[in-house]
């Protein structure tokens, strides 16, 4: 099996590692291409840094595993990838580990899954793997449990091989060690991510944003509810897709 590891976090982030060295020690074909730097929040944006109508790709090192930093957005690296641009197309594109839970319908927004599902509407299976890290974020990530992630990951791929051809598993871990998770449980999407865009301030010519935390209480069944207990949670999910049971009047 083919896969292609790719974040939003950037080439250089601890998670990509970790999920890299899991894949390949699981005895699959590991290839890495992930953006040159940071592009959280692009969603599934196409974009990417030219130099002379040429995408920019550069090996990076990753301690034996094939490795590219990509001057381009993570849905753009797994749409190239799935068009050979880094050996034969993956079977599979794992995504992550992120820096940070991808949970609730703020999903939308995550390159991490955004990856994932650009991979899942060329047919392709995806999985979205994300570690919950605390709010607010601090620089040290020496500690973290990017193994429990990783090692998730790599349990449910049986689990996402059975599912059909595009379909994402989106799978989020919390940050403890691998022996202290209580389990995994399927999970419904929350209503809201884990933190929300406010706006703190507006004047004339300009918006000030501000991320908080979010003060509700997680709703039982969602993903948040599972992580806040203890468990890692999947969710499956898919690309868009119409829907056939909406009725619009005056058309047929």
């Amino acid at each position: 099996m083919r896969v292609l590891v790719t974040n939003d976090d950037g080439v250089a982030a601890p998670g990509i590692r970790w999920l890299a060295r899991a894949a390949a020690r699981a005895g699959w074909e590991v290839v890495v291409a992930a953006p040159a730097s940071e592009q959280s929040g692009t969603s599934a944006a196409i974009s990417a840094a030219e130099d002379g109508g040429k995408v920019v790709v550069e090996p990076y090192d990753l301690g034996g595993v094939e490795a590219y930093g990509v001057a381009a957005s993570p849905a753009f690296i797994a749409l190239l990838a799935v068009h050979g641009a880094f050996g034969e197309p993956p079977d599979v594109v794992l995504s992550g580990v992120n820096r940070g839970a991808n949970a609730g319908r703020a999903v939308l927004h995550s390159g991490t899954v955004g990856a994932a599902l650009t991979a899942a509407a060329a047919g392709i299976r995806g999985m979205a793997v994300s570690l919950d890290v605390e709010f607010p974020a601090v620089d040290d990530d020496t500690d973290r449990h990017w193994a429990t992630a990783a090692r998730l990951a790599v349990d449910l791929m049986p689990a996402l091989r059975a599912a059909a051809p595009g379909v994402v598993l989106n799978v989020n871990a919390p940050d403890v060690p691998f022996a202290a998770l209580r389990g995994v449980r399927r999970a419904t999407l929350a209503r809201f991510g884990q933190v929300q865009m406010t706006v703190a301030e507006a004047g004339e010519g300009f918006v000030r944003t501000s991320i908080e935390a979010s003060a509700e209480e997680p709703e039982p069944g969602t993903d948040l509810a599972a992580l806040a207990a203890g468990y890692g949670s999947v969710t499956p999910i898919r690309a868009l897709a119409e829907l056939s049971d909406v009725d619009i009047p005056g058309i047929d």
